[in-house]
Parts: structure tokens; sequence; C-alpha cells
């Protein structure tokens, strides 16, 4: 299985950008997804605008956000923005593992600030 994200139940998204912040200690980890252009906004998916979440899927199952909000400029979609907070070692090596597989499927690469 392909890991993938979706913002609504079966439109596969791609992530414009990914920013992960981690605290000194590793207790507290986020990632902020940007989303340019979702596949669920445009007008001809049945799904338009069906936002429930950000699901991330790949081959060991699911982690899931309901952290989800769109910025618009006069009155226009455009973007939409996802934060995942995880607890602890167990989730950041988990979504390591999602992210590592959804950047090689997507072409993403990683950069330290």
């Amino acid at each position: 299985m392909t890991a993938q994200i979706q913002l609504a139940r079966g439109i596969n998204e791609q992530a414009s950008d990914v920013k992960l912040t981690r605290s000194r200690d590793g207790s507290i980890s986020v990632a902020t997804f940007y989303f340019d252009s979702p596949n669920c906004w445009n007008p001809d998916s049945p799904e338009m605008g069906a936002i429930t979440g950000m699901y991330m899927i790949d081959e060991e199952g699911e982690l899931s956000t309901r952290n989800v909000s769109a910025k618009y400029t006069n009155g226009n979609l455009t973007r939409i923005e996802a934060t995942y907070k995880m607890s602890g070692e167990y989730e950041w090596q988990r979504f390591m593992r999602f992210m590592h597989r959804y950047a090689e499927a997507n072409g993403m690469g990683f950069s330290k600030a």
C-alpha cells in the first residue's frame, strides 16, 4: 500500500509543505501540513468541501487529526492547514515511518531549518 493523505475520505491529497517542531525533551511534537489547491476542493469532485479531518494512511494503519482549518483570501480558498500533535517517542517514530513512506511516494525531501 502506498502512503496517502486524505482530507475527505477517498480523495488523495498531496501536501505542498510540512513543517515539524519538537520540544527539546521530545515529549511533544507537532507536524503542520499545508495543502494548496486540495483535490477535495475541486468543484468537479462529488465530495467537494466535505473535509472531515486529515487521515494519514499507510501499511501500518491510519493516523488522524480533526485539527484542520481553511485559509481564505477575498472569499476564495487559498490553503488548507492541518496540525497533527504527537506525545512521546512512540508516536513520533510512528509518524516518521509514515512520513518516510509518504515522502518517497510523492517525491518530497527533507531540509532542516
